[in-house]
C-alpha cells in the first residue's frame, strides 16, 4: 500500500476526541489529590502531577495511532477500531470508579480489562500499520504500570 497523504482535520479530530474522552473522565472523577495523596502507596508510585503530564501525551499518541488505522478503510481496521473504542470505554470509566467512588478493587478489575483490550488492540494495529502499533506501545507500558499501582493501592488501602 502506498503512502497516504495526511488529512490534518481527521488527525486533529482523532486526537481531540481521545483527549476529550480523557479529560471528561478526569473531570467526572473529581479532584484526585484528596483521594490519592493520603493513600499508602506501593514502591515507584509517582506524585499526582505526573499523571497530568503523562496522560495527555499518551492520549495524543493513541489518537494518532487510531487515525492511522482509520485511514486504511478495511474490515481489519474497522475491527481494530472497535477494540480501540472498547478499551477507551473502560479507560473513561476507570478514573471515575477509582477516584469518584474510591472502589479500588473494582477499579483494579477495570484496569485489567483495559490492559487486555489495549494489548489486543495493539496486536490488531500491528497487523495493519506498524507505526500505529509503535504509537500504542507507550500507552500499553503505562497501563501495565498503572495496573501495578492500582493493585498495589488496593492491597495497601
Amino acid at each position: 500500500m502506498g503512502i497516504k497523504k495526511t488529512n490534518w482535520l481527521q488527525l486533529l479530530i482523532s486526537v481531540g476526541l481521545i483527549e476529550a474522552i480523557g479529560y471528561l473522565g478526569s473531570f467526572l472523577s473529581g479532584d484526585m489529590k484528596p483521594v490519592y495523596n493520603p493513600l499508602e502507596k506501593p514502591p515507584l508510585a509517582p506524585p499526582t502531577w505526573v499523571f497530568s503530564i503523562v496522560w495527555p501525551v499518551l492520549y495524543a499518541l493513541i489518537g494518532i495511532a487510531a487515525y492511522r488505522i482509520y485511514r486504511h478503510h478495511s474490515q481489519a481496521s474497522r475491527q481494530a477500531l472497535i477494540w480501540f473504542g472498547v478499551q477507551m470505554f473502560f479507560n473513561f470509566w476507570w478514573s471515575i470508579v477509582f477516584f469518584r467512588f474510591e472502589l479500588f478493587w473494582a477499579a483494579a478489575a477495570v484496569i485489567v480489562i483495559i490492559l487486555i483490550t489495549a494489548a489486543y488492540t495493539t496486536y490488531l494495529f500491528s497487523k495493519i500499520d506498524k507505526t500505529a502499533q509503535w504509537l500504542m506501545i507507550p500507552y500499553l507500558l503505562w497501563v501495565i504500570f498503572a495496573t501495578y499501582l492500582n493493585i498495589g493501592l488496593a492491597i495497601l488501602n
